[in-house]
């Protein structure tokens, strides 16, 4: 039996498993799923592996036992996928799955809980307030003197999504009302003017960072699912130095929420000297033109070697099961002994 170190997760290599995608789910997020879900299928599919596309539906237990599903590759975006729920069922099943395990995925999904942490950490964000549902008859009272513009989103959500800029009054209410259609909570935050900066994290460790140019007042749904509605520049179009920052703050906010595996965390980088985490997304779109992978590609890895490592690094979250503890006498650090199958 062969033996590992732990390292940022209890990896097990997937080897010669059956490996499942899972992609599509029941959330809001299905069509751009099922686009990176088909993209990952066939990019393992082109590795030799032996993979099966899932559709993600209530019947996921019983089409995973069927299927004979060895290891998950989670595509899943959005409630019920990347919110840590179908991650808690893959390790009820024991059933090793890629990305963050449950805690993580659900902080990185609550946008609350995730600005939480990332001022517990001293991690720069925008500042916000949550309205609730039952509170829009006193949306005057509760922003009061928060001021304007504003971003407002749902608290739980993505891909922009019930998402929107308020400029007034009037802008903020109808916002407010979009974003609660998608949610029982909304977040408004303070809106940054600055350049969109996303950055790939493989492993806790960043891989660049690209710079998003959008053809609109923000990075909406329409910029980014509609050819030509924004520009990208990769790397981002930033001093060395600052360049370096950006890369430092979004592994801190991987690190943070505790994620593991591949993350994309969004910032906003004013003209000045500061810089603000959006979020965090567990499990980023993944088509050969999804952000991501454009990251990942100036970094040395095509699409299918992306897909390849994030496999590899296939687990039971953060939920690990040491076999033995041992202790480095020359460093004086403990760590733990995995047995791999």
């Amino acid at each position: 039996m062969r033996q590992r170190y732990q390292s940022e997760a209890n990896w097990i290599l997937p080897g010669s498993k059956r490996i499942g995608v899972l992609m599509g789910g029941l959330g809001p997020e299905r069509e751009v799923s099922l686009a990176s879900g088909q993209a990952v299928l066939k990019a393992l599919k082109n590795r030799g592996h032996e993979v099966v596309g899932i559709d993600v539906g209530s019947d996921l237990p019983e089409v995973l036992e069927r299927e004979g599903i060895e290891v998950a590759f989670l595509v899943l975006h959005g409630p019920y996928g990347e919110d840590g729920c179908i991650q808690g069922l893959l390790e009820l099943k024991g059933i090793p799955y890629t990305g963050s395990g449950v805690l993580a995925s659900a902080l990185a999904m609550d946008k609350l809980k995730a600005k939480e942490l990332f001022r517990l950490y001293n991690i720069p964000t925008p500042p916000y307030y949550v309205l609730e549902e039952g509170e829009l008859e006193r949306l005057e009272e509760v922003h009061g003197s928060f001021g304007f513009p504003v971003f407002v989103k749902p608290r739980r959500g993505g891909s922009s999504i019930g998402a929107g800029k308020a400029s007034d009054w009037k802008e903020l209410r109808e916002r407010c009302e979009e974003a609660l259609m998608h949610d029982c909570a909304v977040l408004v935050e303070r809106f940054i003017r600055g350049r969109e900066i996303t950055v790939a994290v493989l492993d806790g460790r960043a891989l660049g960072a690209l710079e998003i140019v959008p053809r609109a007042a923000f990075y909406d749904r329409t910029c980014k699912y509609e050819a030509g509605r924004s520009e990208y520049h990769m790397p981002a179009r930033l001093t060395p130095a600052r360049y370096k920052g950006v890369l430092l703050l979004a592994e801190r906010a991987h690190k943070a929420l505790g994620c593991i595996g591949f993350t994309r965390v969004d910032l906003i980088v004013t003209e000045g000297e500061n810089e603000y985490v959006l979020e965090v997304n567990t499990i980023p779109g993944m088509t050969p033109t999804s952000l991501l992978p454009k990251i990942a590609e100036s970094a040395g890895y095509s699409f299918e070697a992306l897909c390849e490592e994030i496999l590899a690094r296939a687990s039971l979250g953060n939920r690990l099961e040491p076999r033995k503890r041992h202790f480095d006498v020359a460093s004086g650090h403990s760590f733990e002994l995995f047995a791999a199958e």
